[in-house]
């Protein structure tokens, strides 16, 4: 097969699907075992899809190993990882791109590792594909399984150890294909952790030291501005802190009666409250964790409730009407800040554990040093406030990542420290920037960016643009 093949092949199946019409009335035609073949197909063609996506995923992720730095595919495009090339270029999901690529790196990766494999100038070296997930890999590679399946299968089965070894994983592997043809991928998942859990009986504290290390907590921004917290507990942990909930919402449940007068007038209270009781577990331990800061400073930099900055312009700030808005900085996982309501900006400047920034018309910050001859405590909250976080093309870092880049090198240029001559860019973009020949051009005094790829990126060397993800800058600039 010649190169192109891959490609060629690809594009007609897509052709072919943009010929088939999305016709919903011809679709009510259909019997039900009509409609039920067709979902079966469906399914199927996604499969196999799916399996040539990883494929190509997994090869991007080998031209993009990171002992190949910048040279790699995806920093060399200006990505700090290969999971970010993939998002940026197809527009999926992080879970879906992670999924791809995980099931990826199995697909293309070979049974048994010679020394001639490893790959000279493309790619870094290829390792071996775990023995014991070898049915698991061949059903995918055969369009029986998904994708979806293997990473089920993968993560739910772990890795060999001491007491469990990969001949009794490819055992519990082989069951697993099987089941994974009437069960779906959340059973499945489950399945494969039971197996895991069944070979592990006689090392309970093993099973225990690696649940107590996969512990987390991760705060996912959702597209609606909301943010969901995902917290992975162990056993243990988990047992202290459903407690503290149960205790927090049992008057809303009405499952328990005190004696004490004072214990039953406060359930009283919390349980004629207008909240649910996820909306009071919800606040409860929001007020825990603000409480608890000053009480134990052991855990984390600095004491004292949480510091947040509230971006504002200056005109709409000055309204009595209360129709402006504002907008919480940029942190992770919110690239873009949150929109406030005025009234909200007014309250949380009130209750002053909020720093306020105001936003002047030409974008730039107000009231903050602009002209020092380093950049300052104030010059970096004045470009947190203006870029909202790292401005290269396609990142998401927020502006306690980044660092402060001299439009005009401070060495080299002679550049000046002003917040209208810096930017903010993440520490590997500055370094991506500085070490592979890109640079930064400025037009006008809105802090109009624009990125210059280096030739060996772009021949044409065309100008990206480099816009702020601040709102508030971006509302002043259109006022």
């Amino acid at each position: 097969m010649s190169p192109s093949g891959p490609l060629e092949h690809l594009a007609s199946v897509v052709a072919a699907l943009e010929c088939a019409p999305l016709d919903a009335d011809a679709l009510s035609q259909l019997v039900d075992d009509e409609l039920l073949a067709l979902t079966t197909l469906g399914a199927s063609a996604r499969r196999l899809l799916d399996a040539r996506t990883a494929l190509v995923a997994g090869e991007l992720a080998r031209r993009s190993h990171p002992e190949l730095g910048h040279t790699g595919l995806a920093q060399r495009l200006g990505h700090r990882t290969v999971e970010e090339l993939m998002r940026v270029t197809t527009g999926e999901s992080r879970r879906d791109v992670v999924t791809a690529v995980n099931a990826g790196r199995l697909l293309v990766a070979p049974e048994v590792v010679a020394p001639e494999l490893v790959s000279p100038g493309q790619g870094g070296a290829l390792q071996p594909a775990p023995s014991h997930l070898g049915p698991a890999i061949s059903a995918v590679r055969d369009g029986i399984h998904s994708t979806a399946a293997l990473e089920a299968i993968r993560a739910g089965l772990g890795e060999p150890t001491e007491s469990i070894t990969a001949d009794a994983l490819l055992a519990a592997c082989e069951r697993l294909v099987e089941a994974a043809g009437v069960l779906d991928v959340d059973r499945l998942h489950r399945l494969a952790r039971h197996l895991r859990e069944d070979l592990d009986s006689d090392a309970i504290a093993d099973r225990e030291r690696a649940q107590r290390h996969a512990r987390s907590f991760r705060l996912v921004a959702l597209p609606d501005g909301m943010t969901r917290a995902t917290w992975l507990l162990d056993p243990e942990s988990a047992v202290q802190v459903r407690e503290l909930v149960d205790r927090a919402v049992s008057p809303k449940r009405r499952t328990v009666h005190f004696s004490n007068p004072d214990d039953a007038e406060k359930a009283a209270r919390i349980a004629d409250d207008e909240r649910t009781p996820e909306q009071y577990a919800s606040d409860a331990m929001l007020h825990l964790l603000v409480s608890g800061a000053d009480v134990d400073s052991s855990m984390m930099l600095g004491t004292g409730a949480p510091s947040v900055r509230v971006l504002v312009t200056a005109r709409d700030l000055a309204r009595a009407s209360g129709s402006g808005s504002g907008s919480l900085e940029a942190a992770v996982g919110q690239p873009d800040g949150v929109a406030l309501s005025l009234p909200t900006v007014h309250r949380l400047l009130c209750e002053g554990t909020h720093t306020p920034i105001l936003i002047g018309s030409t974008g730039q910050p107000l009231d903050v040093g602009r002209t020092q001859r380093l950049f300052t405590a104030r010059q970096r909250i004045a470009l947190s406030a203006r870029d909202g976080g790292c401005r290269w093309p396609g990142c998401e870092r927020p502006p306690s990542w980044c660092e402060a880049h001299h439009v005009d090198h401070w060495k080299r240029d002679g550049g000046n420290t002003d917040v209208d001559a810096g930017i903010l860019l993440c520490r590997h973009h500055h370094l991506l920037l500085h070490d592979q020949s890109w640079s930064i051009v400025k037009a006008g005094p809105s802090a109009d960016f624009h990125l210059l790829p280096p030739t060996s990126v772009d021949p044409l060397q065309h100008p990206r643009p480099m816009p702020s993800r601040s709102r508030e800058w971006r509302r002043a600039l259109a006022s």
